[in-house]
């Protein structure tokens, strides 16, 4: 049976057979479908990139206010483009472990308080300039400067010194941390020259495309980079453009009707529909990613925790994953990290939908009248129907929510992490320490529920020091319950990454760090001949 699947396969790598007839071979054989997907996958490496040609992606969150410099990407849109010109110290793979990029090797010293990174040399910025260790010390310094308003600041507060040693960086830190390396693949830690702070925006680093199109909230455009140091392997299509389409059924509609290769968050209601476009595949994986319901614990009237209770226990979850995701999902528990993450703390109880527990706390925190959540298309997809099916079920416990549709263009800039109570999204983050490090420390830029406590500061900050692996997995069992308890983060569900790619699309890795194989599709797929 393998034998025949993997003959099969070559000849749809080849182009001569199409994917939907393979499919259905596979599935009368008694192949999953996620198995067969593998072995296309494996099938077209095999076979080979085809090189030349323009590769487009339409994509969700994008908007006009939106800016090429990496410190500040806080939407799909930008992270995607990023991973197109952008070049990495290190880079995260599928399975977790870390590929060195810019960074030849990693080392540290025997208490992970001293790190030292070799730089590889050779590698040409796009403006033709060679990346240096000085480069490299300079973007972390632009980055870690609060004046910076870098998303990557909260997991680099930990650095003491930074020195260059002839072709090597050497970092202190202030207190050890066996997880430094993973803090280096931040999408936001794009390498610039002179770390970007002559200017920011140019979109000048040293990945596989070069920024020839730059339209806010529109559309993007790259061209191979010529020098690019791993241009056998990676940046097949000639030219890369990402097409801002935030509106759920055109995105579709564009795929469909062949305007772009591939298309983010398709729509967990509409997936059964999608898979029966011809050419069209869907590429689901499970991950880290959550769609959670942020609070602002200092503003009133959730600076009550017995308001933020009420609102916890007023939350159905299993009724949100199963109407909401259709199943594409896990329920949260109102902290931000998952089974996905090493150490993630199993014994936690799992929070149940509890009305009549709810109303107790809301009468206790003393609150009465209506609550303002806002919510838009682009905070998730189905974010509108998750915050109309939340006001059902608060409305159980006596809870009144008013809903107020945002519009896209603006959500991440004028209501995410501005406004006290709205809908997001998160992405996960490769360890426990980055996650919180990165959004619930009391000095982190993306701290968006507010969540300011110094004793939970030192916590995060014992376990990042931690080296003993049984003592650190109880530490973030700790961590984990007085966000569950006094957090200002409602998480209902744990998402998967719902991309489709069209008709002769070929190299598609599935990620579960993010969207778009990790936000490399543009640059590992390519186009059958």
């Amino acid at each position: 049976m393998t034998n025949e699947l993997e003959y099969l396969s070559r000849r749809v790598a080849a182009g001569k057979l199409n994917r939907r007839d393979f499919l259905g071979r596979a599935a009368a054989l008694g192949v999953t479908a996620a198995f067969a997907n593998t072995l296309l996958s494996d099938a077209a490496r095999a076979e080979g990139p085809v090189k030349g040609g323009t590769l487009k992606a339409g994509l969700q969150g994008g908007e006009s206010s939106n800016v090429l410099d990496p410190a500040l990407n806080l939407s799909q849109v930008n992270f995607n483009f990023g991973k197109c010109w952008g070049e990495m110290l290190v880079e995260l793979n599928p399975d977790g472990s870390l590929e060195n990029r810019i960074a030849e090797s990693v080392g540290s010293s025997d208490d992970a308080k001293i790190w030292t990174m070799k730089i590889r040399k050779g590698i040409e910025f796009h403006n033709g300039k060679t990346v240096s260790p000085q480069d490299v010390v300079a973007t972390l310094e632009r980055h870690s400067d609060a004046k910076s308003k870098s998303a990557a600041l909260g997991i680099l507060q930990g650095i003491d010194k930074m020195a260059v040693n002839g072709d090597e960086v050497v970092i202190t830190l202030k207190d050890p941390n066996a997880d430094f390396p993973y803090l280096m693949a931040d999408y936001h830690l794009v390498i610039q020259p002179n770390g970007g702070k002559d200017d920011p925006n140019a979109g000048i680093s040293a990945g596989p495309y070069k920024v020839t199109v730059n339209e806010p909230g529109v559309r993007y455009g790259g061209e191979k980079f010529a020098n690019y140091w791993q241009g056998d392997k990676v940046g097949h299509a000639a030219q890369v453009e990402i097409i801002v389409i935030n509106d759920a059924t055109a995105r579709t509609a564009a795929l469909q009707g062949g305007q772009v290769n591939m298309i983010n968050r398709v729509e967990p209601k509409i997936v059964d529909l999608v898979k029966r476009v011809p050419g069209v595949t869907i590429q689901a994986v499970s991950g880290k990613g959550f769609y959670p319901f942020n609070m602002f614990c200092d503003t009133t009237p959730f600076d009550s925790n017995d308001l933020r209770m009420a609102l916890k226990l007023a939350m159905d979850r299993e009724e949100m994953l199963e109407k909401i995701l259709r199943g594409y999902g896990k329920v949260g528990n109102d902290i931000p990290v998952n089974e996905a993450y090493p150490l993630f703390p199993t014994d936690l109880e799992q929070r149940k939908f509890d009305p009549e527990k709810a109303a107790e706390f809301y009468k206790k925190s003393g609150h009465s009248g209506t609550i303002l959540l806002r919510t838009s298309d682009v905070a998730f997809p189905g974010a509108v129907d998750a915050a109309q099916l939340y006001q059902q079920s608060c409305a159980k416990a006596g809870i009144k929510i008013e809903v107020k549709r945002e519009p896209g263009d603006g959500y991440w800039s004028e209501v995410w992490n501005k406004q006290p109570f709205s809908l997001s999204y998160w992405g996960g983050r490769p360890t426990q320490d980055q996650m919180y490090s990165t959004a619930y420390i009391s000095s982190a830029d993306w701290n968006d529920t507010r969540f300011k406590r110094p004793e939970f500061d030192k916590m995060v900050l014992a376990a990042r020091g931690e080296l003993d692996q049984d003592k650190r997995k109880k530490m973030y069992s700790d961590i984990a319950t007085v966000m569950r308890d006094e957090g200002g983060l409602i998480v209902p569900f744990f998402n998967q990454y719902i991309d489709a790619s069209g008709k002769g699309v070929q190299g598609w890795v599935s990620n579960p760090a993010q969207e778009m194989c990790g936000g490399y599709a543009l640059s590992i797929c390519w186009l059958a001949a």
